[in-house]
């Protein structure tokens, strides 16, 4: 049983508004097993009451008024929709091919005026694969790559409803974050790590000085486009976080040093070292974004990866959600629920691998004032399991976005209807027969 967990509140990010459901309706589910990821904890047999597409009520008691649907959940666990933190959703299909994959720049030194809405795809096959499995929410981001731009763009924040969405309101918030990469990657871009520090120290000076590169008199050409000096500039001014690859404990610790010296709102992407540098992260208030999987270096900047990193940075009081890091990240967000299975099973609370997944994503992103736990006031985004969320062996039967209830196909699932069937003799289908 997953009990509540404390949550340190995130300030400064924009307020947020999101979109209503498509169609009003009252309903309530009972007979669940709550987790609520809030203060109440978990809630044996209560029921949650939904009008209008927001949690009205929460509890063992709640009355339900006369005409609302009731949805019996048959004990079965009921929890907040999951959150990614960090993905390619909408921008990815096939990552071996080229032309419906739109994750990165492949032009320019600089792109942060790229924002990621100009090629978002609400028909992604992806979402609905990603959506049955309980994600509802998810913050999809533009990529550095090889020979392209060490200031990848602008992220949105989008909702997995996709065009199930209200009113086509599927962008929950554009221009939600900034990203740039440092460690290996920042190096290969920009030829050293000294000088990919040196080219963001560079293109946030000429931002502040309105796009010109004036230093001691001298001038020169500008490095960046009217449209990345306003973009920055929203950055300077921490009207977005910058969300910086790194996983080194020594590029973390320069990305802190960046970040002091230009007040920025950071947030950590990759951090495999980060538990080397957590009071460091703690103090600052810098949040984490990880892969709890890896265990094993990769590579020279992961040689001190642990298994246990997530319950060091938790006792320090570090921030953190959960995100699959490999290759394949963006098709597989839905495993976000095994890798909070997996931090459970090495010395993290049941609770706390939840709310990595939910609460602490929201707060993260800015997003936990209205999502990321059941409570009310927050919008309706929900998940009913057959078995414990944790366990690979449970799936959802059940999830609502903005208190809409989504419709629990894929392409993977049509795909699995259609080929378990068999012609019979005569002809007609008839079912195959497990194997």
């Amino acid at each position: 049983m997953i009990r509540r967990t404390s949550l340190q509140a995130l300030g400064g990010l924009v307020a947020i508004v999101l979109a209503g459901p498509a169609a009003a309706e009252l309903f309530a589910i009972g007979n669940a097993e709550v987790h609520t990821v809030g203060s109440a904890g978990v809630l044996e047999g209560a029921t949650v009451l939904v009008r209008n597409g927001h949690i009205e009520a929460v509890g063992i008691d709640v009355a339900v008024p006369d005409g609302a649907r009731r949805i019996d959940a048959g004990g079965r666990p009921l929890t907040p929709g999951l959150i990614v933190a960090r993905s390619q959703l909408g921008l990815k299909e096939i990552d071996g091919v080229e032309e419906t994959n739109d994750v990165a720049s492949t032009q320019k030194r600089y792109s942060a005026a790229l924002d990621v809405v100009d090629a978002l795809n609400p028909r992604s096959v992806l979402l609905p694969v990603n959506r049955i499995a309980g994600v509802t929410r998810a913050l999809t981001a533009p990529d550095s790559t090889k020979g392209g731009s060490l200031i990848a763009g602008q992220g949105a924040i989008i909702s997995l409803a996709g065009t199930l969405a209200a009113d086509g309101q599927w962008i929950v918030r554009p221009q939600a974050a900034m990203f740039a990469a440092l460690g290996e990657q920042g190096r290969e871009l920009a030829g050293g790590r000294p000088a990919a520090l040196a080219a963001l120290r560079e293109a946030f000076e000429e931002a502040r000085s309105g796009g010109a590169r004036l230093a001691d008199g001298l001038s020169g050409d500008a490095q960046l486009s009217p449209l990345d000096v306003a973009a920055l500039r929203r950055l300077l001014q921490r009207e977005m976080p910058l969300v910086l690859g790194a996983e080194r404990a020594s590029d973390i610790v320069a990305a802190l040093k960046l970040a002091d010296d230009y007040g920025l709102q950071l947030i950590i992407c990759g951090g495999a070292e980060a538990h080397l540098v957590a009071s460091e992260l703690a103090s600052r208030g810098v949040p984490v974004l990880l892969d709890p999987s890896r265990n094993l270096p990769a590579h020279f900047e992961t040689l001190h990866v642990r298994r246990d990193a997530v319950a060091v940075l938790a006792k320090a009081g570090v921030r953190f959600a959960f995100i699959d890091a490999s290759e394949f990240g963006s098709h597989n967000a839905r495993n976000l629920r095994q890798l909070a299975g997996i931090a459970a099973a090495h010395g993290m609370s049941r609770d706390a691998a939840l709310a990595a997944i939910t609460l602490q994503p929201a707060e993260i992103l800015g997003l936990s004032t209205v999502l990321g736990s059941i409570e009310p006031g927050k919008i309706a985004d929900l998940v009913l399991w057959d078995g414990d969320p944790l366990e690979v062996t449970s799936a959802a039967t059940a999830v609502w976005i903005d208190g809409q209830a989504m419709p629990m196909v894929s392409r993977q699932t049509l795909l699995r209807d259609r080929y378990l069937k068999r012609p019979a003799k005569d002809g007609a289908a008839a079912p195959a027969t497990a194997r």
